[in-house]
């Protein structure tokens, strides 16, 4: 899990986490840090494995798996939650051969706008992925490709998507992950997603990651 200045809702998503993976045999929290507040003081009093990273989600994601320990790798975001039955879900998953996936989402908003949002993420289609959907994978398959790009700072998910798709198929899961919708009350439903639909289109059309970061900027609070 990548962090960067989550105070005030790491120690929730902690908390939910961790009920649900306290009965499950090998499993190990990890969480990437690069905050400036007082996150990873508040990690600290969890029992998680905090790694100090710079700031960069691929960087941060890299840099926990690296410590991990296991066969299967889960990346989540700190303001997304798994489904109750995640660890179960995974594993069948990897036991029926699938290298690599992730699960629908639904937004913590009953906004029928945000339903429809989250109702979309079924679809094998790139334009409804994203890295709020979590992401299992085969962590030799994983290794095999690289890992994230860490050159990257918008769209490390949507590129490791592409060059997992390159070696076997990535697969969605029936169960959902619940995610938060405060980018959307923050920036308004329809221009956050506008916005989105932009950043899909630049990355598409191969513009560089300054033109891509500088959008995002200048449109995304």
């Amino acid at each position: 899990m990548p962090t960067c200045n989550e105070e005030p809702l790491i120690a929730r998503t902690l908390q939910s986490l961790l009920a649900m993976t306290e009965r499950s045999e090998g499993v190990e929290v990890i969480v990437s840090d690069a905050s400036t507040d007082r996150t990873p003081d508040i990690i600290s009093g969890f029992p998680v494995t905090l790694c100090h990273s710079t700031k960069g989600r691929a960087i941060q994601m890299n840099s926990g798996a690296r410590l991990a320990g296991g066969d299967i790798l889960y990346f989540l975001h700190a303001d997304t939650l798994p489904p109750e039955t995640f660890i179960d879900d995974i594993r069948s998953a990897s036991a029926n051969g699938k290298k690599a996936g992730c699960f629908r989402m639904n937004f913590d908003d009953d906004h029928p706008l945000m339903t429809l949002f989250g109702w979309c993420t079924q679809f094998p289609l790139m334009i409804c992925r994203g890295g709020d959907q979590s992401l299992f994978i085969d962590r030799t398959l994983f290794l095999h490709i690289g890992g994230f790009d860490e050159t990257l700072l918008i769209m490390e998910d949507y590129d490791i998507i592409t060059r997992i798709e390159q070696c076997t198929p990535f697969h969605i899961l029936h169960q959902q992950v619940t995610t938060s919708a405060r980018k959307y009350h923050q920036n308004g439903i329809i221009p956050l997603q506008l916005a989105f639909g932009t950043l899909h289109l630049m990355y598409a059309l191969g513009f560089d990651q300054k033109s891509i970061i500088r959008y995002y900027r200048e449109n995304i609070v």
